[in-house]
């Protein structure tokens, strides 16, 4: 006796590695520049939003993990732009921070942060911006049940790297690191989780419902 497994595809062929991020960009404009020039401009505009999320921060009482944006901008940047595009602009932000500029929360930056309490969840923002993307390109971001499936495993996977690497660096139990770095967060990432989920569907209503002139 066979099982059919289910396809993860939610769109066709014909549609299938397209994101949303491809109908943002005006004909016009994209008639004037090269595909790569294209790419390179979007990839910039999710570093440029996920700093701005880092620039949104909040210390939290009980855990060296702060409260920020950069999840819900890794989620939107890495459904946006797809596997390729978002994997490129989320870890081109990691590196931006590695080599010291100050895009990080707290305006921090340097190596010694991915070493540190909070190297773990960007690590995840790379991993998670990569499988956002490519579920979009199947796409999951098209209708809210989708979205929320997908925006809910990104955010998993940033606490799966995230979490482990916490324990490792206090020194502590995975149950404490659970206690640290994602109790309390989990009413905050939620409200993140159901905007990003609901942004994307309103994108592509927008988008299918505008006057088209592709």
């Amino acid at each position: 006796m066979s099982y059919a497994i289910p396809s993860l595809t939610r769109v066709s062929a014909a549609e299938r590695g397209l994101t949303i991020a491809d109908f943002l960009v005006p004909v016009r404009v994209g008639e004037r520049v090269s595909p790569r020039s294209r790419d390179l401009g979007l990839v910039l505009a999710g570093v440029a939003l996920m700093i701005l999320g880092s620039r949104i921060s909040v210390s939290l009482s009980g855990t060296p993990v702060p409260f920020t944006l950069q999840t819900l901008a890794v989620l939107i940047v890495g459904g946006s732009l797809g596997l390729r595009r978002g994997a490129i602009s989320v870890g081109l932000f990691v590196a931006l921070g590695v080599v010291g500029l100050p895009v990080f929360a707290e305006s921090r930056g340097g190596f010694q942060v991915i070493l540190g309490t909070n190297g773990g969840y960007l690590v995840g923002f790379i991993v998670a911006g990569a499988l956002v993307g490519r579920l979009a390109e199947l796409g999951w971001d098209r209708h809210i049940g989708g979205s929320v499936g997908m925006n809910l495993l990104g955010s998993v996977t940033i606490y799966l790297v995230g979490v482990p690497w916490l324990a490792v660096v206090l020194g502590v139990s995975p149950l404490k690191a659970v206690e640290l770095g994602v109790v309390p967060f989990l009413v905050g990432d939620a409200v993140k989780l159901l905007v990003a989920a609901g942004a994307f569907p309103a994108a592509w209503w927008v988008v299918g419902r505008r006057p088209s002139d592709r």
